[in-house]
């Protein structure tokens, strides 16, 4: 008898509690424990707190999977605090102040670097934010716009890259066909994330977003405002904001009067090689005799990789402040400590997300779904359905890794039903998730990502939700329509992104000259890159 055949509708009691009371109670972490309780006491038919321990610890130590990833997270956030408190972040800074010397380049310095920095959302957010804010200021950029492109460029960013996010998402793939019962007849976990990219198209598309509104310096919104206000006025910040703690507060002092970019360079440096050493060196191994390039990658071992590449991120950051002269044995592990303990929340939610994928999978709630949805779901709107209920469990609970491990494991059971048992419509299933999931996220108050965006930029949290979700809904609707137009279609996604692109230019181009003509403001606040400093008043 299947988990399905045995609980039935109540399978879908536990993602359905985490979300209400995500959206009660504001705090995600105890939404999703709740929630795995309710599974324990539906599961055991009594209270279910031993079973609910049970599922946690077994998701925290019995998998070697998830161990390393822990371990990963752990170490990034070890090898942000030493790049920072060396002075690694400021001398990248400084070594780019001379150069960006109008808004636009700042801009685009910032989306750039975000880009560049694929390893982790939070790493990103702590690094990229922390360099690029003092340089901001002085191009009077506001903190909502600065906080908008970092967190614009971090998770959507880490879904592409050698990051802990795409091996959480080749776990949570291997959870999905676990709940379907296709592990032995679908692609690879690895080639079905690489089939899926295409069809992410919030990410896609917000990446794109940031550099269209940064090279045309449009605004629309409550972003228009507040780029006004900095322009014209000086005020990064609107009058009695409450910006988010510095890094400084979070990270400690720099060390040193001098930063050198050695210090970043080196952990940095020491990363990316190994990182990408490592994958070439277990892809080799694993493919056998004259491989082709799609074998060493399918076969590569990223999480391992990514692991002894972290590691070394922080032996090489410790090294090189003791060999300097900057600190001691003593304070580069203090240090490290507190680069750990920034990364406490991230993960206590993947805990609590693994969990929670276990729970639905032994309820067989994916399985109960689709038995239902599939009934009413046509191959046409599968992605659009996807696409929302990932959104609204992302906005509601603050987190998408937990969205994903409440989704995945329906959604993938739902597109191999509805595709007749044909991996035909799991790559825009996958893709969409973690499109809906992000986008959730970014419109989120309580979304760990989104309050570490404003926390490294100095922001004021509200503010940058706020003038953040016009962005952020405009570019899910543009993904809306290219989704839906290939669900009618099947025009390859290759061809509709350019399209989407389009649409989203022109959508830019028109609600900003809209929004600044109901205002009596100009679409552009900084209107030419002759003015090279603003009036003040």
């Amino acid at each position: 008898m299947t988990g399905a055949e045995t609980f039935g509708a109540i399978s879908i009691v536990p993602p359905l509690l985490a979300i209400v009371l995500a959206i009660v109670t504001r705090r995600a972490i105890l939404a999703l424990f709740l929630g795995i309780w309710s599974g324990g006491i539906i599961f055991t038919g009594s209270i279910g707190v031993i079973q609910t321990l049970n599922w946690t610890v077994s998701s925290l130590g019995e998998s070697l999977f998830n161990a390393k990833i822990l371990t990963i997270v752990m170490f990034l956030g070890g090898g942000v605090a030493m790049i920072w408190r060396l002075g690694g972040a400021k001398a990248i800074g400084n070594a780019a102040t001379a150069r960006l010397d109008s808004q636009r380049k700042v801009g685009l310095a910032t989306w750039i670097f975000g880009m560049l920095w694929f390893f982790g959302d939070y790493s990103n957010t702590a690094i990229v934010g922390t360099t690029m804010r003092d340089m901001a200021d002085e191009m009077r950029m506001s903190r909502e716009k600065l906080s908008y492109i970092i967190d614009s460029t971090a998770a959507p960013v880490a879904t592409f890259g050698i990051s802990s996010w795409v091996v959480y998402q080749l776990s949570m793939i291997e959870q999905g066909y676990e709940a379907a019962g296709i592990a032995d007849q679908a692609p690879g976990a690895f080639n079905l994330f690489l089939q899926s990219i295409p069809f992410n198209m919030y990410c896609i598309f917000a990446v794109v977003m940031v550099g269209i509104l940064v090279i045309t310096q449009r605004d629309f919104g409550e972003m228009l405002d507040a780029e006004h206000r900095s322009w014209k006025h000086g005020k990064v910040l609107r009058d009695n904001a409450v910006p988010m703690q510095s890094a400084e507060d979070s990270l400690g002092e720099m060390v040193t009067d001098s930063p050198q970019l050695r210090y970043f360079l080196i952990p940095v440096g020491s990363l990316i090689t190994v990182v990408f050493a490592g994958s070439a060196y277990t892809g080799i191994a694993e493919a056998g005799a004259n491989p082709e390039l799609i074998d060493i990658v399918g076969n590569a071992a990223f999480v391992d990789a990514l692991l002894w590449g972290s590691f070394s991120m922080v032996a090489m950051a410790l090294i090189s402040g003791f060999v300097g002269g900057l600190m001691d044995l003593e304070e580069a592990m203090e240090t490290i400590i507190d680069g750990f303990s920034m990364m406490i929340t991230a993960a206590s939610i993947l805990v609590m997300a693994w969990t929670i994928g276990t729970v639905t999978t032994e309820l067989g709630t994916g399985v109960y779904v689709t038995s239902v949805a599939e009934t009413i779901i046509t191959p046409m709107l599968l992605p659009v359905v996807i696409l929302f209920a990932s959104a609204v469990i992302a906005f509601s609970t603050g987190t998408s890794w937990g969205t994903m491990a409440i989704v995945t494991p329906i959604a993938i059971p739902l597109a191999w039903s509805i595709g007749g048992s044909a991996p035909t419509l799991l790559p825009v299933a996958v893709g969409t998730v973690f499109s809906g999931a992000i986008f959730g996220d970014h419109c989120s108050p309580i979304s760990d990502t989104t309050i570490l965006s404003s926390t490294f930029t100095g922001a004021d949290h509200i503010d940058h939700v706020r003038t953040q979700m016009y962005y952020a809904v405009t570019v899910i609707l543009v993904a809306s329509v290219m989704l839906l137009i290939w669900g009618a279609t099947r025009i390859t996604p290759l061809v509709l992104l350019p399209i989407g692109v389009g649409l989203l230019y022109g959508l830019v181009y028109s609600l900003s000259e809209w929004d600044a003509s109901r205002k009596d403001l100009a679409p552009q606040a900084v209107r030419t890159e002759q003015q090279s400093s603003p009036s003040d008043d």
